[in-house]
């Protein structure tokens, strides 16, 4: 068994609210009793793109488990490679893969400088098709990326999702050793599938946006009350994807309600 963590949008804006919500999800993540193999952070990892936001996010984020983060839209790509990885400032798509035991993990960057909606540009596909190219014939693969391909009920996200999602959609179909899709960016957790596949979207550590039968835009988009939630994926021995959707409690573990 393979266990993914996933944290998404969690909107560093230089503000305490949100760092905590994120060090509290590290902690409980760290805490578990069988810990994540690794974290997946799936964009908008700041609010603004700004420098400063991403040395918050650093510091919130730092564990021993292997994290991986990707940008969404409200990222910044120089500010993320510089801050975040090390690297020098480029505005080139922020692709990287890493193998977690049998699994390869592919984190697609979706976001497009100055846009909410996403794309995969050529230079990604290549990319990929080479990562798939030289994964193991017989092992799992998980693909990840910020904006979801498929529609999701939104008013807010459905009209700023993954743009010419078919391209996707025939690559996801045509590899069987891909076991699922992962996005953020809904700010909502759910389940749904894609080209055959399992698609899920991990929910936000900083608010939540509900579907068209709830929102009354433009007055109530997000709701910032809830505690902070999370999504785990297990990967079973014969390449099945089981998600639990996890919220965090914001006041810690409580294992008997108080009369």
């Amino acid at each position: 068994m393979i266990l993914v963590a996933q944290v998404s949008d969690t909107h560093f804006d230089l503000g305490a609210r949100n760092a905590e919500r994120v060090e509290r999800v590290m902690s409980f993540l760290a805490g578990l009793r069988r810990r994540p193999d690794a974290i997946l952070v799936t964009g908008d990892i700041t609010d603004s793109g700004k420098a400063e936001q991403y040395t918050q996010a650093r510091a919130a984020l730092r564990t021993d488990i292997p994290v991986y983060a990707i940008p969404g839209n409200h990222d910044d790509r120089a500010h993320f490679r510089t801050t975040l990885l090390g690297e020098p400032a480029s505005d080139t798509p922020i692709n990287h893969a890493h193998r977690v035991g049998e699994l390869t993990v592919a984190l697609l960057d979706s976001s497009v400088p100055g846009e909410a909606g996403g794309l995969l540009t050529d230079e990604t596909y290549d990319w990929l098709h080479g990562v798939l190219a030289t994964a193991p014939a017989d092992g799992p693969v998980l693909l990840a990326l910020h904006h979801p391909p498929q529609h999701l009920f939104s008013p807010v996200v459905d009209v700023i999702a993954l743009a010419e999602s078919g391209r996707l959609a025939a690559l996801v179909a045509n590899d069987e050793r891909i076991v699922g899709v992962l996005t953020g960016h809904a700010h909502s957790a759910v389940a749904t599938t894609f080209a055959g596949r399992p698609l899920r979207v991990a929910p936000s550590t900083a608010s939540v946006l509900g579907g068209e039968w709830e929102l009354e835009l433009p007055d109530r988009v997000m709701d910032y009350a809830p505690d902070p939630a999370i999504a785990l994926h297990v990967i079973d021995e014969n390449r099945g994807l089981t998600t639990h959707f996890r919220s965090v409690p914001m006041g810690g573990w409580i294992g008997v309600q108080p009369n």
